[in-house]
């Protein structure tokens, strides 16, 4: 998916999360720079990442992440490469160690821009996170040097792990999708 496609594809979304609707004219604006794909871009960049979850869709895989303290799904920086699928798939890849990943869709599966702390060599910036959803079965995953863990999780038991709403409306979106 690159950056036409990715274009396209905020030009013609529809969402039912009124959270997620309010990202998209930012998307938009920031696809139009020629350096959002960099990770030193500010006031923020895109980035890619994956919801994985196991055939049944009754677990999803999250990493507690090592800088920010926080169960998320795995993903990063796009580091100049356009094809955010492709970004989201060698993040996963890298930070799970799983490499039998199926994509469900090339489509994304949720948007997201959350806030990322400054931190002593760089600035409070914006992630633009465009998610795809990703199937594997239940392997036991590799934590990565970017990670204090990673473990798959039951949905059912995903409130125990965080109330974060971009990572709460991907469960809500997986609940939904399976019931058609």
């Amino acid at each position: 998916m690159n950056r036409v496609s990715l274009v396209q594809f905020f030009s013609t979304y529809q969402t039912s999360f009124p959270e997620e609707e309010k990202f998209i004219p930012s998307f938009l604006e920031l696809l139009a720079h020629e350096n959002c794909y960099d990770r030193n871009y500010l006031p923020g960049h895109l980035t890619g990442s994956a919801w994985i979850v196991n055939p049944e869709k009754t677990h999803v895989l999250l990493l507690l992440h090592g800088k920010l303290n926080r169960w998320m799904q795995p993903g990063g920086h796009a580091d100049g490469d356009e094809n955010i699928l492709h970004v989201a798939l060698r993040e996963a890849e890298e930070e799970t160690g799983l490499t039998d990943l199926k994509i469900e869709s090339t489509h994304p599966f949720d948007v997201d821009i959350h806030r990322i702390p400054e931190r002593k060599d760089f600035p409070a910036h914006d992630h633009y996170d465009v998610r795809f959803l990703l199937q594997t079965s239940m392997d036991i995953p590799v934590v990565s040097e970017e990670s204090h863990d990673v473990r798959w999780i039951a949905l059912k038991e995903l409130h125990q792990y965080t109330q974060e709403r971009s990572v709460l409306r991907m469960h809500d979106k997986l609940l939904r999708t399976d019931q058609h």
